[in-house]
């Protein structure tokens, strides 16, 4: 295959050199966040420093706030991310290149010249999702009149007969309906080694070097195809780049829970996305799908290795999108975040259990990332990504952590008598003195990094898209739904989260199969055996701390009134009815169910004749291979 070496520092020093031209004062932004975020978090340790500081530290109330400054610096990089991308927005800046014509835009005119392939790995999905967001993708490309630089390929590793069976139907007849088109070919093997990236790997050394680039799809993924052309010309015209990921925004959602979440993700999402462009510069992540790869870079240096042990922390390497951009990153490739290319969309789970089933998932391989932190030849920006990924798990558990020890600190100083002569000849007695100020402007400043993102995402909306989710006031009743709905879900999710972190550290392993992603109701039933243990937890932490500590009640509020009301919430999450209540009063709505109607209808629709030719149809054979390597990586020494 050919491409440009890259192996060796001094290549990678000349990357860099070449990235600061194009991203300007890339090292810059990276040293002022990192100013900001110390900064931060300096005054907010500082802070609980001294509310904790009442007659010297004990061990405990060291414990509190060790962890206290872990999941504030956490926050803030939340927090100056969103910022940051609330001014690019306003300025109306590319992210990379800090210039007021995206790069994208210039890009457009340039002539497709590359063999792209769209692969679309799947393991016991419906087929009937899959054929409608394959077909949705593959009409638009076809629309834009450049499909003939493209092949679409599903990569089955199904192993439920009966699934594997539907699965082929529906692709035959997917095939003949895009005859003369489009092509579609199927491969199905026997195994599920390696999961989706032994899946893509095999493909990869089967076919991967009759193509240039590979466009990655889950099987919710829906592109654009203007997209799709975007991303092909930005790789194009970016010879030292090896992937592009784009923002898929959750679409097609039906429930609650699911509309919720669509929401934030259409008002937060892109000015989140813009931050973290900004400062990741040719560093970025890969999140597994909706990206595009150049092929050879890919094979040459992304092949996964086995981590030593056993699962949950050893074994195949669960959250392989990380890894795979941290190895084309050491072997001096750039990765992009691309926030200025719309049309990028998925779908996600319906409910907040079967949300939580997918970050049960997210949870093992995240942690396993920790491993890797000391990895040799990594960017210290792939090693920042592996430790915030599974800090986003982590902290969760820090949060419970910080709360039953605050908790139990208040108790203990409940119980104990107040010392008012503390020296042998001291006159006057030392009065116990509260810090209300001090606990007022450690709030203020928590929930001010905490709500802020969603302040100043909703103020961008109002100034420039307001009428696109139903006028300014439907845009602010929604935006203020969705913040009483994550504080209410939040404690849930701590909970959860804290479980699964203690799972993996307990030694236990998950299974990685296919994720629901209809909008499915939840039973009473499954909501009270998931969620009474927390709504339980909760009612005795509030017996405790109202018999040991009753002032302090309702600060904890926030927290215990989500705990209390865990089973209802997870039951309401799939609502259907509230969700169609709330879109008849125009709420929750957005404005790329508007924006690409085609693209994210439910089915695709067929006449009379391609419905009966597609129901007769024959699975068309694979075509003949055009092998490649991709050789297994070290992750515990130096690449050559």
């Amino acid at each position: 295959m050919s491409g440009t070496p890259t192996n060796g520092a001094s290549l990678a020093l000349g990357r860099g050199r070449a990235a600061a031209g194009r991203l300007p004062g890339l090292a810059v932004r990276r040293l002022l966040l990192a100013a900001l975020v110390g900064l931060t978090t300096l005054a907010g340790a500082g802070l609980m420093a001294q509310v904790l500081w009442l007659d010297g530290f004990t061990p405990l109330r060291v414990a509190i706030l060790a962890l206290f400054t872990l999941t504030f610096a956490w926050i803030a990089v939340g927090f100056w991310t969103a910022l940051a991308g609330c001014l690019l927005l306003l300025a109306d800046r590319d992210p990379l290149t800090l210039k007021r014509r995206p790069r994208v835009a210039d890009e457009a005119r340039l002539p497709i010249t590359r063999h792209t392939v769209l692969a679309m790995p799947i393991h016991n999905e419906s087929p009937e999702q899959v054929i409608a967001a394959l077909a949705a993708t593959a009409e638009s490309l076809i629309a834009t009149g450049e499909a003939r630089h493209f092949t679409l390929f599903v990569l089955s590793d199904t192993t439920d007969p009966a699934i594997a069976a539907a699965e082929a139907q529906a692709i035959a007849g997917l095939q003949a309906c895009l005859e003369g088109r489009l092509t579609l070919h199927y491969r199905r093997r026997d195994s599920n080694a390696g999961r989706k990236a032994g899946n893509l790997a095999e493909f990869c050394r089967r076919w991967g070097a009759a193509f240039d680039f590979l466009v990655v799809l889950d099987a919710d993924s829906r592109l654009a195809g203007e997209t799709v052309l975007g991303l092909v010309r930005a790789l194009q015209a970016r010879p030292r780049v090896a992937l592009i990921q784009t923002v898929p925004l959750p679409v097609r959602q039906v429930t609650l829970f699911g509309r919720l979440s669509q929401f934030a993700a259409s008002l937060y999402a892109p000015m989140l996305a813009a931050g973290q462009g900004a400062w990741q510069g040719d560093a970025a992540n890969y999140w597994g799908h909706n990206a595009i790869l150049r092929l050879h870079a890919f094979m040459d240096h992304a092949g996964l290795p086995r981590l030593p042990g056993r699962p949950p922390l050893g074994g195949e390497i669960l959250s392989h999108d990380f890894v795979e951009a941290a190895l084309l990153r050491r072997a001096g490739w750039e990765v992009e975040l691309e926030t200025r290319l719309p049309g990028s969309f998925e779908e996600m789970p319906g409910n907040l259990l079967d949300y939580a089933r997918r970050d049960r998932r997210w949870t093992q391989g995240n942690l396993q990332h920790l491993r890797l932190l000391g990895a040799p030849g990594l960017h210290a920006m792939s090693r920042l990504h592996f430790l915030l990924g599974a800090m986003a798990f982590v902290s969760s558990l820090l949060w419970l952590a910080i709360l039953l020890a605050g908790s139990l600190d208040a108790a203990l100083l409940a119980q104990r008598e107040p010392a008012y002569f503390t020296a042998g000849e001291q006159l006057f007695p030392l009065w116990p003195r509260a810090r209300p100020e001090l606990i007022t402007a450690l709030l203020a400043l928590t929930a001010s990094l905490l709500l802020l993102p969603k302040g100043l995402g909703l103020l961008l909306a109002l100034g420039r898209r307001a009428a696109a989710y139903g006028g300014r006031v439907r845009l602010v009743a929604g935006a203020l739904l969705e913040a009483v709905a994550a504080i209410l879900l939040a404690p849930i999710m701590m909970a959860f989260h804290s479980a699964f972190v203690l799972g993996v550290l307990t030694g236990t392993n998950v299974d990685w199969g296919a994720q629901p992603r209809e909008g499915r109701a939840v039973p009473w039933r499954a909501a009270l055996r998931h969620a009474a243990p927390f709504a339980l937890l909760g009612a005795l932490w509030v017996a405790l701390v109202q018999w040991q500590a009753p002032l302090l009640l309702a600060w904890l509020a926030p927290v215990w009134v989500g705990l209390l009301l865990a089973p209802l919430l997870v039951r309401v999450s799939g609502s259907h009815r509230a969700a169609a209540w709330l879109d008849r009063l125009g709420l929750l709505r957005t404005p790329e169910s508007r924006t690409h109607v085609g693209l994210l209808e439910a089915r695709r629709d067929l006449n009379d004749g391609d419905a009966a030719e597609a129901e007769t149809a024959a699975l068309r054979p694979t075509p003949p291979e055009c092998p490649g390597e991709m050789p297994t990586q070290s992750l515990h020494k130096e690449p050559r």
